[in-house]
């Protein structure tokens, strides 16, 4: 008999519950802060050596409101997906989605009577051409979690040129977290560096 995983807020949760509990395990400490002047912008940094305990901040009804906080500080993400979903909802309704993957498969398969697009494989170039797009996107401006969206297109895209679905997921998620990993002006990785 096979155990049933629980839901996902369950474990979400439940991890809430722990770290709450060990926040009455678990001493308090912080670590100095000083303002440093690095190329005429301030910046904050760590004193090293500098830790010291302090009075636990310990949590009781809070873990209640954790999951109201978490939706708040991240809603800007969760609206930006709900639109898209729903974007892509109606042109998955419309079957506007299945028609254009079939007119773009026709496009490539005329393609393929070209001596030289056939030595190389149209699939290739496609899917090659797709991942490219997808890491500059990841590079360029940090896309990571709204590749989401873009998987309807895909899996559908891959499974019809003969791939597994997982080719059709790689081909967003993967190619931007590749660009994002190699970002050369993503605001999230290169800006806080600097």
């Amino acid at each position: 008999m096979l155990k049933k995983v629980p839901h996902t807020f369950v474990i979400i949760f439940g991890l809430i519950i722990l770290c709450a509990v060990l926040t009455w395990v678990i001493p308090g400490g912080e670590f100095k802060r000083e303002t440093l002047i690095v190329n005429g912008i301030p910046r904050e940094v760590i004193q090293s050596q500098s830790f010291q305990f302090v009075e636990s901040n310990i949590q009781t009804w809070q873990v209640f409101s954790a999951f109201f906080e978490g939706f708040v500080n991240t809603s800007n993400i969760i609206a930006f997906i709900l639109m898209i979903g729903g974007a892509f909802w109606i042109l998955n309704e419309s079957k506007s989605i299945d028609i254009g993957i079939y007119s773009f498969l026709k496009f490539s398969q005329k393609l393929e009577k070209s001596r030289a697009l056939k030595k190389i494989g149209v699939n290739n170039i496609i899917l090659i051409s797709i991942m490219f797009i997808f890491s500059l996107f990841g590079a360029i401006f940090g896309m990571s979690e709204e590749t989401i969206a873009f998987t309807i297109i895909f899996v559908p895209l891959a499974i019809s040129m003969g791939y597994d679905s997982i080719v059709g997921v790689s081909l967003c998620f993967v190619a931007a977290a590749l660009g994002f990993a190699g970002a050369f002006l993503n605001p999230f990785t290169v800006g806080i560096a600097q």
